[in-house]
């Protein structure tokens, strides 16, 4: 895990014309994706080496693999799952492993940084442009300036929050493009939706944990 420092950002919804600014605490985030070979060795511990991201995982089964791998790792798991298995709580005080915030992805995204992307996106990103059309191993292109690879391209991350209860329910947010977004796509600030019960077959997500 990359320790992230402290600080503040600037996000924005283009859609409904907001900004707004967010401290960010201190946090842990992977280097990368979480891979389908980590995600099968926690689920039904099968390993096969396979280095790619895992994708078509809902945002429900991103949760349920969070406080898995918790248990596994010997720390307090991040979030308490209802009944009903929809009824997600997260406990900000845990140590557990956790999806990062949008706010907490696009400052690691930008790393100190200003620009749409962090740098040129041949060098740094897999998109439509020259990922062949399917998905990479991690690690392939240039990390960003906090050890972070692939937070633009590849594939979508999961992010904790919502996007927007009130117009889309219980809709959250997505971050980051992937091998088959154009090049606009792939930017620190780009943020889209889905529905917590879908999986996409160009969606992923990375690990958190909170000091």
């Amino acid at each position: 895990m990359v320790a992230i420092p402290g600080g503040e950002i600037e996000l924005r919804d283009d859609r409904i014309k907001r900004r707004w600014k967010a401290e960010i605490k201190p946090f842990l985030l992977a280097p990368y994706p979480v891979t389908v070979d980590l995600y099968n060795a926690i689920i039904n511990n099968s390993s096969h080496g396979d280095l790619k991201p895992v994708v078509n995982i809902s945002w429900f089964e991103a949760i349920s693999f969070c406080n898995l791998l918790s248990q596994k790792a010997g720390f307090i798991e991040a979030y308490t799952i209802g009944e009903d298995g929809k009824l997600i709580t997260w406990d900000k005080e845990s140590n557990g492993y956790r999806l990062s915030t949008e706010a907490e992805w696009q400052y690691a995204c930008k790393a100190g940084t200003s620009g749409y992307q962090y740098g040129e996106l041949d060098k740094i990103a897999w998109y439509n442009e020259n990922s062949g059309g399917e998905l990479h191993e991690i690690g392939q292109k240039e990390p960003n300036a906090w050890g972070l690879c692939d937070m633009l391209g590849n594939v979508w991350e999961w992010c904790w929050d919502l996007y927007d209860e009130q117009v889309y329910g219980s809709y959250r947010i997505f971050r980051g493009g992937s091998w088959a977004e154009e090049d606009r796509g792939c930017g620190a600030t780009c943020r889209r939706r889905s529905h917590p019960t879908f999986s996409v077959d160009d969606l992923g997500f990375r690990l958190a944990r909170s000091y």
